[in-house]
């Protein structure tokens, strides 16, 4: 470790905020710290906790960790995410909340059904726009009462409606959505000192990883867990705080230094990724956003090439442009593919890259791509773990009713929930009791009852473990068996698609289960445990296989904790990056000109996380026309570009002649590259 870092894992005197820049080596200083903490300050692992924000810097920490320290002494040590945390917080204090111990966890799907069901529109930008201002007022710690005094803007009033609605329907159905897993337990050891003192006891040191990207919620939580003890260490960068549209408040940071007067601040500069160049470049650039704490990164990894700026034609260009470049420097440097990444603004830049990289059989993958667990197979058959696990769960309910088909079709589940509604019962207890009326047919009710008793008989399988001797892993195959065989869902499959996608779907079903056994057996969870575990990844973990030997396309925020030997940068004009929003977006008029200075610091910090992901070299491009709708609009280059005060000005751009088509153009570059090297 270097001084600085040392300084941070010794520090025991009270809170530390350790602000650690791009690359500068901060996981490994939460993890000596932890190690230091077991070994000499005679700390129990089970009363050490590390937060970080995904599953994957988790799971990194936890191996670093057991690396340093013998098993034996780790017991108990919790490492996981955030909401990981608030889940275990609810399962053990849920009487606390109104909620029973099978409570549900909808996943963002779920929670989009309940939100269009409310607002009767197929709107889809209108129901998401709505989805996520309930979820910066979740974040907030804002009520629905709160929430329809606040609003301002015609979306804010029609979310505020909604949200009263969709907190009521959530406690309808005991049923938590992802918010819910910081907001309750924040405000369960606010509200409940008995439960705060307990969790303080178990908590006697706390690590707090990516600290720029909590919210209010989450810093609230931390504090309760701290207490007046306050012996914590938190890690974060006021200069990679990208996600303030999710609710993350950079002002944390600084909230840190007057809520804890006595916080020790300590600075890692020294960077150990990128060249001295692209330092050079991301500390201009970043400098014209106002200081909070003030630091600028180096390196003694040499002065590295230089950065080159590319100006294209056109989108179509840049693509092809890029493509032709990356095969090249791929065969110069002697590299792989997976040393190269394609970094850009929003989704839709992707598609074209996509298409120039096919066409040069260049091996790419791409960030943002379909979730195991966000399969439609996948999430068929989680359906009925969820509903066996939690009769509540009216969503859950619904999707293995109509999957496969089984009799009942809309109009019946009309009736059943509009009966369901006025009793205030969830549709399973409703199909208890809907029998003695004359609301349905005696065709629409048999199938329903005769899928209620199957549910019914799944529980009585789930209950019938013993809680003093459970044996998880026959328990958890049962039931998938039985599952399996009563639903006949591979027969489905093979009925609704032809046989090569019908074999690969059901091939995700056996993958699911094979899964889920091992979870069961591996951490001895119950039906109820297992199923609660399993949505939570659905929201965490995206994507995170082994990596390939391939390009990387990646949106910017999808690459922040990333690193590349060889980046290029797209699309670096004015009006992409920075983003500024569009002219008709729903804006205070008062509030316009803050909002607008405060996007561009926020997308000023995205362009400094592009640079910081450069470990040698750094290409940027940007159009001078860009096609939008059916017309060609003149592009300017981002002012980003300026502020990295490039000392070599020059840009450098492929051949085009504009009387060439696309295909001859790439056809030429192709040639080119044919051509011996000239070293």
């Amino acid at each position: 470790m270097n001084a600085m870092q040392r300084q941070a894992v010794l520090y025991m005197d009270g809170p530390c905020l350790v602000l650690a820049g791009a690359g500068s080596g901060k996981t490994r200083v939460i993890t000596q710290k932890i190690a230091y903490l077991i070994r000499e300050c005679a700390y129990q692992a089970r009363h050490i906790v590390a937060l970080t924000f995904t599953n994957k810097a988790a799971r990194e920490m936890n191996e670093r960790i057991r690396a340093l320290v013998e098993p034996r002494l780790l017991r108990g040590l919790t490492v996981s995410t955030f909401h990981s945390l608030g889940l275990r917080i609810l399962r053990e204090e849920c009487a606390l909340v109104g909620l029973k111990p099978s409570f549900s966890l909808l996943d963002a799907n779920d929670a989009l059904a309940i939100i269009q069901e409310l607002l009767a529109t197929t709107d889809k930008a209108r129901l998401r726009a709505v989805q996520q201002e309930i979820s910066l007022w979740k974040n907030a710690l804002i009520e629905p009462e709160q929430a329809e005094k606040l609003a301002m803007t015609p979306s804010q009033i029609e979310a505020a409606h909604v949200y009263r609605s969709y907190a009521a329907t959530l406690v309808a159905y005991q049923s938590v959505d992802f918010d819910d897993l910081i907001r309750l337990p924040a405000l369960l050891l606010e509200q409940h000192p008995p439960a705060r003192e307990r969790w303080q006891r178990r908590v006697l040191y706390l690590l707090v990883d990516e600290y720029q990207d909590t919210n209010q919620c989450q810093y609230r939580l931390l504090q309760h867990l701290v207490g007046e003890r306050a012996m914590f260490t938190a890690v974060g960068d006021d200069d990679q705080a990208i996600y303030a549209w999710r609710g993350a408040t950079v002002e944390n940071l600084a909230k840190l230094t007057e809520d804890y007067p006595s916080l020790k601040l300590i600075k890692l500069e020294q960077n150990y990724r990128s060249v001295q160049r692209i330092l050079h470049a991301a500390n201009n650039v970043i400098a014209h956003n106002p200081v909070v704490f003030g630091k600028k990164l180096w390196s003694d990894l040499g002065a590295g090439e230089a950065i080159q700026v590319l100006p294209m034609d056109d989108e179509q260009s840049e693509a092809e442009g890029v493509a032709i470049r990356l095969s090249a420097e791929r065969f110069e440097r002697q590299a792989q593919w997976r040393d190269f990444a394609v970094l850009y603004r929003g989704n839709h830049q992707a598609k074209v890259f996509e298409q120039a990289l096919r066409n040069l059989r260049i091996p790419y993958t791409i960030s943002g791509g379909q979730s195991f667990f966000d399969k439609a197979e996948v999430r068929d058959i989680l359906a009925y773990l969820r509903v066996v696990a939690n009769a509540e769960d009216d969503p859950a309910f619904i999707r293995a009713i109509t999957t496969p088909r089984r009799g009942v079709g809309q109009s019946t589940l009309a009736v059943l929930g509009q009966f369901a509604a006025e009793r205030q019962l969830s549709l399973f207890a409703a199909t208890q009791y809907i029998g003695s009326t004359q609301l349905l047919a005696e065709r629409q009710l048999e199938p329903l009852l005769t899928f209620a008793h199957f549910i019914e008989r799944l529980q009585q399988r789930a209950d019938r473990v013993s809680s003093d001797h459970p044996d998880y892993d026959s328990a958890a195959s049962e039931l998938l068996d039985e599952l399996l065989r009563a639903i006949e869902y591979e027969r489905y499959l093979y009925e609704m698609f032809d046989e090569r996608p019908a074999q690969v779907r059901w091939e995700h079903v056996l993958e699911l289960v094979t899964w889920l056994r091992r979870k069961a057996d591996e951490e001895q969870l119950s039906l109820n445990e297992l199923v609660q575990r399993v949505a939570l990844i659905t929201m965490l973990e995206r994507n995170e296989e082994e990596d390939p030997d391939a390009v990387k396309l990646s949106t910017l925020h999808a690459s922040k904790g990333l690193e590349y030997p060889h980046v290029f940068l797209v699309g670096v004009e004015e009006g992409l990056l920075p983003h500024i929003g569009r002219d008709d977006e729903d804006i205070d008029p008062e509030k316009e000109e803050e909002i607008r200075i405060q996007r561009i610091q926020e997308e000023r910090r995205l362009m400094y996380v592009g640079i910081t992901r450069a470990q040698r070299s750094l290409r940027l491009t940007w159009c001078k026309k860009r096609r939008r709708a059916r017309e060609n609009l003149v592009r300017e280059r981002s002012r980003f570009i300026d502020e990295m005060a490039l000392e070599d000005r020059r840009t450098q751009a492929l051949p085009q002649d504009p009387s060439l088509s696309p295909k001859q153009r790439l056809d030429m570059l192709k040639n080119l590259l044919k051509k011996p090297s000239a070293q």
